[in-house]
Parts: C-alpha cells; structure tokens; sequence
C-alpha cells in the first residue's frame, strides 16, 4: 500500500525558501568566520581561529557582557509593564479587548526606523519635552534625555512591547478558569491566587514573550546608533560596524555565530524552565 506522499509536497515550498535564506546564508557566515581578512579588506581563504579567539578579548566580553545586561533588563521592563496590561485586556468585554489589541498592532503599520526618529524628535536638546519644559519654567537648561542609556532603553522597550504581549494575551485569554474559581471557593486570596494559579499556567506565554523581546534586543543596531550614539556600543552595534565600516568580515562573522550559538543556549534553558513549571502541579 502506498504512502499518502500530500504533505510531503506541501512542505517542498517551505523547506527550499527555508534552506535558500536561512540555512545556506547561515553556512556561508558559519564559513567566513574560520577566513582571514585581507590587508585592504578582502576576504582571504586562509583557515584560521584567530577571529573566534579574538571574540574572548576582555573589551569584546565587556560589550557583549553589556549587550547582555541591556537585553535583560529590556525584557524584564516589557514584562512587568506588558503583564498588567495583557491581563486588563483579557478580562476586558470583547468590544474594548478588541480595540485596545489594535492599539498595540498599529505600530507594525509604521516603519520602527520612523518611529524612533520620532522620539528622537522628542528627546533631542531643542525638542518637543525639552521645550514645554522650558516655558513651563520646570527647567532652566535643556535636559540630556537623547544619547544616554536610559533613552536606548526607551526605545527597545518601545519597539518590542507589543512582542510581549500579544503573547501574554493569548496565554491569559486561554487560561482555564476552573483552577481560578476552585482556588477562589477553597478561599485563596486573589494576591495567593495570581501567583500561584495564574502565573504558573501563564508561564509558556511569559517564556515566549521573553524569547521574542530578549533576542531581538540583541540584534536591533539602529536602536543604539540612533538613541545611543557613539557612546553606546552594543555587540549587534559592533557586528554592523566590522561588515560597514571596518571591512572585517570575517570577524563580523565570528560575531555573529557566538551570538546565534548564545541564542540557542538561551531559548533552550527557558524551554527547559517552562516545561518544569509545566510539570508542576497548580493545586
């Protein structure tokens, strides 16, 4: 008897898109990174490990140590703001849930490179706040709001909000209600019963919206150039510099694989995370 061979074919169409721009593009980096750059910036086919040893000098550990932290601390703020508002919008009647989801979808419509010169239309010396601020007499000088760590954080929070909480939505809006009404007759408080019942069974959708906010972060370098200027260098800032500016591709390469290869590391310890909440027992 035959094999229904169907899927198989319906599949054909995504697995050569998938090899032609992920999987030989991700092989040619793979690649680069063991080559040596040339003295005017070609790439020459010498075997070498220099680049990879070259990703372990203190002042790259430093940036990637601070690529990291950024891309912590943007993930944490996403979830402690994108949580509450999540939850408001899934207990919310059907008509307002509806308008509020569109509130967070509208960004997508716009460029986020446009987006972030509009806040730096907002943060800037002579821009939107710093002059209300001045006539309203709050301030005497002009406030550095641009160019500083704080407002690279603003915008990756900005940018990747909604990656949080679409996520969080679906996991609150799905989440039975039997366990919450069971923990609410056996007379658990509501603060005892949104920790222990709601957030556990919340939890594939608190890993999913981390994974979707913490490894964007890593890779958004017009966020930090545009916000952060020349004195934020993030890793993804440096990756784009060695392929621009420095001609250095194969170092840029070498890069560019630590960071893919700390990725999988990542997403495999919050699955492993979220498949032990999964395991625990809720009541």
């Amino acid at each position: 008897m035959k094999k229904n061979k169907g899927p198989l074919w319906t599949l054909s169409p995504i697995v050569l898109w998938l090899t032609i721009l992920v999987a030989v593009p991700l092989l040619i980096v793979i690649a680069m990174g063991f080559l040596s750059r040339g003295t005017y910036g070609q790439v020459e086919f010498k075997f070498t490990l220099k680049n990879y040893i070259s990703i372990f000098n203190p002042l790259y550990m430093k940036m990637l140590m601070y690529s990291l932290w950024i891309s912590l601390f943007t993930t944490i703020i996403c979830l402690i703001l994108g949580y509450p508002f999540a939850y408001y919008i899934a207990k919310a009647p059907k008509k307002l849930s509806g308008i509020l989801l569109m509130l967070i979808i509208v960004p997508f419509w716009t460029n986020s490179l446009i987006r972030t010169y509009s806040w730096i239309t907002l943060l800037r010396t002579n821009g939107v706040i710093n002059s209300y601020l001045l006539k309203l007499g709050i301030i005497a000088d002009p406030l550095q709001l641009l160019y500083t760590n704080g407002a690279v954080l603003l915008g990756l929070v900005y940018t990747l909000f909604p990656f949080m909480v679409l996520p969080l939505y679906a996991s609150i809006d799905s989440l039975d209600k039997s366990y919450i009404e069971a923990a609410n007759d056996l007379g658990a408080r509501p603060f005892v019963t949104f920790f222990k019942i709601t957030v556990p069974l919340t939890m594939p959708g608190i890993v999913a919206g981390c994974i979707l906010v913490f490894i964007p972060t890593l890779g958004l370098f017009f966020i930090p150039d545009l916000m952060g200027g020349s004195k934020i260098m993030l890793i993804s800032n440096f990756i784009k510099n060695q392929f621009l500016t420095a001609r250095d591709w194969p170092l840029g390469s070498a890069a560019s694989i630590v960071i893919i290869g700390l990725t999988f590391v990542l997403i495999g310890v919050y699955l492993k995370i979220a498949g032990t909440n999964n395991k625990t027992e809720v009541l």
